[in-house]
Formats: C-alpha cells, structure tokens, sequence
C-alpha cells in the first residue's frame, strides 16, 4: 500500500514547482554531491523547511557538524518528518521523507551526538532556510 500525504501534486506539478536537481532528489530518492549545499554552513538561528511544501522541519539549534558534507540535525520538529525502510543500493538504511508531501529528504542513522544519538543526513537541495 502506497502511503498518502496531505499536500499532492501531479508529477507534472512537482516538476514546474521544483529545480532539476531537487526533483531528482526529493522526488527520485536521488542523493545529491556531498559539501555541494551552501545549507551545509548555515550557522543562523532559524528553521530548515521542505522545499516541496514550505513544511518546518528541523531548528537551527539541532543542526551539527558531521562531516559528512550533508547537512546534519539530532532531531526532527514533533510530526515533521516520517520514515520507511530503505532498502536499495544493497543496504538497510532508514528513509526521512516529508510528513506533508511525502518528499524524499535523506536518511538517519544511529551515530548521532547526545541527546538523542541521531544524525539525520539531509540533502540540502530538499530543504529552504528561514532565518529568525
């Protein structure tokens, strides 16, 4: 059974509304270059938000550094975000996707820094910041 979300768009729709490169990442599973987003360096206080549907997802204070080249946070806002196993590229890795528009943001994986020992590897392309 395929999931639903509140926000639906036509494949037509999500490609007028979203750049190539976003599209290929939230819409295809796609990853993008690691160290490619200027989101990875965004130190201001703020919120990280869907590029798909403007949903809030992530607040600047759970954003950390880890070297990854992705951008990284320890926790989630409360019911932004939904998760599925992933099981493509010979692997088991948890999927984060949008919980409004099913959008295809990137993974979590249990080597986190405390409190919650999280690292939500998110691909920059998926997310537009909003400055405090």
């Amino acid at each position: 059974m395929t999931e639903t979300f509140p926000i639906t768009r036509s494949d037509e729709e999500w490609r007028r509304i979203l750049t190539p490169d976003q599209y290929r990442v939230m819409r295809a599973h796609g990853t993008e270059r690691p160290g490619s987003c200027g989101l990875l360096r965004e130190k201001r206080p703020g919120r990280f938000c869907c590029a798909g549907c403007g949903q809030a997802l992530f607040q600047s204070g759970d954003k950390f550094e880890s070297g990854t080249g992705w951008p990284s946070f320890n926790d989630p806002l409360p019911g932004s975000v939904g998760s599925t196993v992933d099981r493509s590229h010979g692997m088991v890795r948890v999927e984060v996707h949008c919980s409004q528009c099913g959008s295809h943001l990137g993974h979590v994986f249990p080597d986190g820094p405390p409190p919650t020992y999280q690292r939500y590897c998110i691909n920059g392309v998926a997310l537009d910041f909003v400055a405090d």
